[in-house]
């Protein structure tokens, strides 16, 4: 079928209302239930990594009923900061990583922790990714955060052309218009995870087939 030309307008309004039925991304579902804060976002980003949302969300959430604050999670032993995060990914070294920021924050910055995208960088576990989308959903920085779905979506539609996530970020800077840089991630992970995905995309029921090169897709649903 002939193709129209991409309209990342009318892609983004069509995705908005095609993810109405799957969970939001983890860091946009918290913030939606209170944990705004630098320091809260970007302790649920780390343990995000290499997590599926699903471990996240119960994981954050049990960890901020038991502190949600630099000083809070200071107080904690590595011990009992290590179970609450247990399910996560690689639990032991994010528990020091946390520690010792909460710890920094604490002596350094006077318990709160500002949105200063050079400091989130400082800190060892903290990717541009993870300080780009702490800064975004915390602070409405207008920053890109390009992780796996983001970069794959992109490219298959044929609105980037990027051999990596750091690559991808870069191209879309130049040309995703600024009012799309934040929501971009919103609407891409549960796209990403529920019709674009990794393997045999859903293209049948896709909003944008319409206008998306499938570029790489060799089989789809």
């Amino acid at each position: 079928m002939e193709k129209r030309p991409f309209d990342i307008d009318i892609a983004l309004e069509r995705i908005e209302q095609a993810v109405q039925p799957w969970p939001k991304a983890a860091l946009f579902q918290l913030a939606e239930e209170g944990h705004t804060s630098v320091f809260e976002q970007l302790l649920a980003c780390m343990i995000s990594i290499r997590t599926y949302d699903e471990v996240t969300l119960p994981v954050s959430r049990k960890l901020f009923a038991r502190a949600r604050t630099p000083a809070e999670v200071a107080r904690l032993s590595w011990e009992e900061l290590d179970a609450l995060i247990s399910p996560s990914t690689f639990h032991e070294r994010k528990a020091n990583q946390i520690l010792a920021i909460a710890r920094e924050v604490e002596e350094k910055s006077g318990g709160i922790l500002p949105g200063d995208r050079d400091l989130l960088l400082s800190f060892a576990g903290v990717g541009p990714k993870c300080a780009n989308l702490v800064l975004g959903v915390a602070c409405g920085t207008p920053v890109i955060s390009v992780d796996i779905h983001v970069h794959r979506v992109t490219g298959r539609w044929g609105y980037i052309a990027a051999s990596t996530p750091e690559k991808t970020l870069v191209a879309l800077e130049k040309k995703l218009p600024e009012q799309y840089w934040i929501a971009i991630n919103r609407l891409l992970v549960p796209f990403g995870k529920h019709i674009c995905t990794g393997t045999r995309p859903h293209c049948s029921t896709c909003p944008v087939l319409d206008m998306c090169q499938q570029v790489g897709v060799t089989e789809h649903r």
